[in-house]
């Protein structure tokens, strides 16, 4: 006889479109009826694109085909609300921030967290209003790279005052647990951790909040883009195929969410000799441009290796603020106008579309196995 976990075990195969888990896994399986040897499964979806609830419904009833279990598949999908003004309006639980941009990356250790500083210091410069939420939550390294280390954020009622230093607000998992102390962390609480960072800071009304986001493509990235208005990506890779491959995942990430993409950061994109000032390509240099061509987006700048760079993160005195003299500022300064620029033209525009992406509740989401 048909069993309810053994219809769930076998819908537990079934991948959400454009990402890695199942849709068990993300709680979408609501409800399993068994009658008259025939299966009755409700599922329901946070996209309310309908190529998506149909492949869902053809996966799920493939699944079941597959061991002969007749079933009857019901997805259900929000309903998409009219829009007035704004695209993004009824989709943002930090409401006093204008703008957000999430830094992606497709793997670790491509320098997405020293990319984020530099370019929210140097806008910050520029007399914009602007925060860094670190919402990398497995390796919080911005406290580090601002000279926050040892910092914790005030309590206001039941929320946090974020850190503000160098004239911006900054928070991070980072202050907010011991040093090198280890997070092991289910899907549900990453998906709840990153909510809280967003509803319970106390932000000010900032121009621009930049989010340094995880490596990959997963719970984060779904559950940001689920909360507030991204209005654009910046993806960050370097030179070499292999990272070129994962930032190819990023940017179909971006894609999938209806984030528009700002550009391509390419770091590590030639070595400065201390001594003798010149450049050798010793990962490659401008490998990012053809990926560019390919989804149709810019290479916002190409940032060397230089050893003021290393120096400015270890101690916590940001290029930006510090060493405006270095080839690396010009070009951060060159990236980050380019991004303010494209923010300007998408709220021209009307904003993003990633307001596609309905909202789950906190609810819904911890209650799920993820």
């Amino acid at each position: 006889m048909i069993k309810q976990d053994d219809i769930r075990k076998l819908l537990s195969s079934v991948k959400y479109p454009g990402f890695e888990k199942d849709i068990v896994t993300f709680g979408f399986v609501k409800n399993i009826i068994i009658k008259d040897k025939k299966a009755f499964v409700d599922i329901s979806i946070v996209s309310a694109n309908p190529d998506i609830a149909k492949k869902v419904q053809e996966d799920a009833l493939n699944a079941l085909k597959k061991e002969n279990i007749e079933a009857e598949i019901n997805v259900e999908q929000p309903k998409i609300p009219e829009q007035k003004n704004n695209l993004q309006s009824n989709k943002n639980i930090t409401k006093n921030i204008k703008n957000f941009v999430m830094i992606s990356s497709g793997k670790g250790g491509v320098g997405k967290s020293t990319t984020t500083v530099n370019l929210a210091l140097y806008l910050s410069k520029q007399g914009k209003k602007v925060g860094i939420l670190d919402a990398d939550i497995y390796g919080p390294n911005i406290p580090r790279m601002l000279g926050a280390t040892g910092m914790k954020p005030t309590v206001v009622g039941e929320k946090l005052k974020p850190i503000t230093i160098y004239g911006i607000e900054m928070m991070s998992m980072g202050v907010l647990t011991a040093e090198g102390q280890s997070l092991i962390w289910r899907g549900a609480m990453i998906m709840r951790a990153m909510e809280q960072l967003l509803r319970d800071v106390l932000w000010s009304d900032l121009d621009i909040l930049f989010i340094d986001m995880p490596p990959g493509t997963g719970d984060a990235q779904l559950t940001l883009a689920q909360s507030v208005p991204v209005t654009c990506g910046v993806c960050v890779t370097t030179p070499q195929i292999v990272a070129l491959d994962d930032a190819k995942k990023s940017l179909d990430m971006f894609k999938k969410l209806h984030i528009p993409v700002a550009g391509i950061v390419e770091n590590m994109s030639g070595f400065i000799c201390p001594d003798c000032n010149k450049e050798y390509e010793i990962f490659g240099k401008n490998t990012a441009n053809e990926l560019a061509r390919e989804y149709n987006v810019p290479v916002l700048t190409s940032i060397p290796i230089e050893l003021c760079i290393r120096e400015s993160a270890d101690k916590g005195k940001p290029l930006t603020i510090f060493n405006e003299e270095t080839i690396s500022f010009k070009r951060y300064a060159d990236a980050a106008d380019k991004i303010l620029k494209t923010i300007e033209q998408i709220n021209a525009n009307g904003g993003g579309d990633n307001s596609k992406i309905q909202p789950i509740s906190a609810h819904s989401a911890c209650s799920s196995k993820k």
